[in-house]
């Protein structure tokens, strides 16, 4: 079974994929072939691998992007089934929601005024392969690079100093992770410099800028608040 086929089944059934592959060439060509035989609604893109610290966790020289889906959309306060979740990792994430589309190439300056809102949000991240024996970073690039679901929060008033806002993950009431703003490449909205570079973007999208806090995995039964300065806290339940 080709490695669309098998990456293909696992999204369909939501289950892991258990048998070695090999790691693609092309890596983003195999995941736009499974994404158009899915069919499934865009949300946008999610960006990763955004700091030192996770390029050094996944494998990566740079960052890394992958498509989102509409299905997998969900508000806080949000109840998420554990069992039907793929190894999740919660990562707090700036969601930017663009207003026109944005062509290849664009710089942030000229981006910037073309976003509609932007939130606070997490990814929970899910990846087809079991995270104790991840393949080469060619697979996970393949797998939409461990895109999950997206638990959107408050909308940020313009004018936030966004890269100095504080960000808190805490879990059954225990501070777990804390960053900034800036912990994302500097600014959270720079890696839209970065994706724009490698793809046009679309008005009524919404991009996740990659991860303030790192990735902390859900455990079964946990209660999860994400704090973005004084803003209304992201409840996530794992049921």
């Amino acid at each position: 079974m080709s490695l669309v086929e098998t990456l293909l089944a696992a999204r369909v059934e939501g289950r892991q994929i258990t048998r070695a592959v090999e790691p693609p060439a092309d890596p983003y060509a195999i995941q736009d072939e499974v994404t158009r035989r899915l069919g499934w609604e865009p949300l946008g893109w999610k960006i990763a691998a955004t700091t030192p610290e996770m390029q050094a966790r996944l494998r990566m020289a740079e960052p890394i992007r992958g498509r989102s889906f509409r299905r997998f959309m969900v508000t806080s306060p949000a109840r998420l089934r554990h069992a039907e979740l793929l190894d999740p990792l919660v990562e707090a994430e700036f969601f930017v929601t663009l207003a026109q589309d944005i062509p290849r190439g664009t710089k942030l300056a000229d981006i910037i005024p073309h976003i509609a809102r932007i939130q606070a949000g997490v990814e929970v991240a899910e990846c087809r392969f079991p995270m104790a024996a991840l393949p080469a970073p060619a697979a996970v690039i393949a797998d939409g690079c461990a895109n999950g679901r997206y638990v959107f929060g408050p909308e940020i008033p313009p004018g936030t100093d966004l890269a100095a806002m504080p960000v808190r993950v805490l879990v059954n009431g225990r501070e777990r992770r804390t960053g900034t703003g800036a912990d994302v490449m500097g600014h959270p909205l720079a890696p839209l410099e970065w994706i724009a570079g490698h793809v046009g973007l679309h008005a009524g999208e919404t991009i996740s800028t990659g991860s303030a806090t790192g990735m902390l995995p859900a455990k079964q039964a946990d209660q999860v608040l994400v704090c973005f300065g004084d803003l209304q806290p992201i409840e996530i339940a794992f049921d």
